[in-house]
């Protein structure tokens, strides 16, 4: 199963996903922006939320670069047996790709 996705690639594959806002609280805190319809889950209380994700729809997801936050939840996730990507690069490279965010 592929772990991340270009976000050159989403662009033109949105419709249907499950976006989910990993990022740590101090650093979503700081930034005004996230993708469209991002639902927020504490990646540290990962074990609270995981099984209330939807399992018929491919969850994409992601935090600041797409780094070690985006690593340690799409392994957590697909363990569970759900359809889970990273946005590579993370909100940072979606947005130098051109991909929309919105205030939140």
């Amino acid at each position: 199963m592929d772990r991340g996705i270009k976000p050159e690639t989403l662009k033109n594959e949105l419709a249907g996903k499950y976006f989910l806002d990993v990022r740590r609280v101090g650093d979503r805190d700081t930034s005004a922006e996230q993708l469209a319809g991002a639902h927020w889950k504490n990646p540290e209380q990962l074990a609270d939320w995981a099984d209330n994700l939807p399992q018929d729809r491919e969850i994409v997801l992601y935090c600041v670069r797409g780094g070690a936050v985006s690593n340690s939840v799409v392994d957590a996730l697909q363990s569970r047996g759900l359809n889970a990507r990273f946005i590579e690069g993370g909100i940072e490279g979606w947005k130098a790709a051109g991909g929309a965010v919105v205030g939140k």
